[in-house]
């Protein structure tokens, strides 16, 4: 919970984020209401949204929904302003139920959870490098699923396709398949004709699939340097490459102080356990929430270390022999990996701070 003092009038902002507006409620330190107003999503909204808060008086901190998207670009000015930004999520429904939902009483909400302390957590860092890593990584999933559909309805249109064309191309390697229908010649001016148009949608389709599997190698061409500028010594661990560590280091975020510890990464990663006890029951249940492509992350850590990583493969073993199932243990190795990541990304990310920028060794090495 926020301390006040009664020096000067102290308020806490909170903003309901949208496409094109935000919405920005302050409360005074008893969680009195002082007002609301909503402000369009440009930089001179931002500035007058500020300036709004601040003609209020003292501004502690800022709730804000939605800091790593519609909420970015004002928690970008608002920390450029010198204000305190919280990360805030939308109210649950038990809430929403009782005092019902519109712009006005979320940012209300959002400013009342910052100031009970339900709200506490600092927004990502999207200024540095690992935002760079974000917005590739984003690019990247779009990619994939495009090409995963290039290939799904390419698979489908083969098995309408001509039975002479369709024993051509059956049982070959996806690779071998994507080059054949690319070099397909179909007959334009019978294109009229099924068979023909069959062939020029397989033509098409292979060519769409080459297209974003070299997108894809270039956008992996710019990850990696990123990726060892940001954490190096996250890919000298076992089992660990450019990818699952891109993922954890967007799921950390880029500033330090978000994440002071190894459970609260691992409860973010949905690695830790939840306790699920009545009575003299005691056990823990397995935790779905989190960021789920950090848990896939671990998940993909540790069955790479389960295959190249004798040490894992004995700690399994022991594990086993000892009665538990070898889902739990790997569980238990995903914690254990989330220790390590959160160590090492913290010790990087504060290392980055007091080093000198890239423009900043320029001028020293010139001098």
């Amino acid at each position: 919970m926020l301390t006040m003092v009664e020096d000067h009038p102290r308020i806490i902002g909170g903003v309901d984020t949208h496409r094109d507006t935000h919405t920005v409620a302050a409360i005074d330190e008893r969680g009195q209401e002082l007002g609301h107003a909503t402000f369009p999503t440009t930089a001179q909204g931002y500035a007058q949204l500020w300036a709004w808060l601040t003609a209020l008086g003292h501004v502690v901190a800022v709730g804000v929904e939605g800091t790593s998207s519609y909420g970015a670009a004002l928690t970008r000015h608002l920390l450029s302003a010198g204000g305190r930004v919280i990360e805030v999520n939308r109210p649950d429904r038990g809430t929403r139920r009782r005092v019902g939902k519109s712009a006005p009483i979320d940012a209300l909400m959002a400013a009342r959870g910052v100031l009970a302390g339900t709200a506490a957590t600092a927004p990502k860092d999207t200024t540095g490098v690992i935002e760079a890593i974000a917005v590739l990584r984003s690019g990247r999933r779009s990619a994939i699923k495009s090409r995963t559909a290039a290939i799904n309805s390419l698979r489908a249109h083969m098995i309408t396709a001509p039975a002479d064309l369709r024993a051509h191309l059956d049982d070959l390697p996806i690779t071998q398949l994507i080059a054949t229908c690319a070099r397909l010649r179909p007959d334009h001016a019978r294109i009229h004709d099924p068979a023909q148009a069959v062939k020029a949608t397989l033509r098409r389709l292979a060519r769409r699939y080459q297209a974003l599997n070299e997108e894809i190698a270039d956008i992996d061409a710019d990850l990696a340097p990123l990726v060892a500028r940001a954490c190096p010594k996250l890919l000298k661990q076992s089992g660990i490459g450019i990818q699952t560590a891109a993922q954890l280091l967007v799921t950390a975020g880029g500033n330090p102080d978000r994440i002071r510890t190894d459970a609260s990464f691992a409860a973010l990663c949905g690695a830790s356990p939840i306790p699920a006890s009545s009575g003299r029951t005691d056990r823990h249940r397995l935790n779905r929430g989190g960021d789920r492509q950090g848990n896939h992350a671990l998940h993909q850590i540790v069955i790479n270390r389960i295959a190249h990583h004798q040490p894992t493969r004995d700690y399994i073993a022991r594990r086993t022999a000892n009665g538990l199932k070898k889902r739990d243990v790997i569980r238990c190795l995903k914690r254990y990996v989330a220790r390590d990541v959160q160590r090492l990304i913290t010790q990087a990310l504060t290392e980055s701070i007091t080093l000198p920028t890239i423009p900043e060794q320029a001028a020293q090495n010139a001098a």
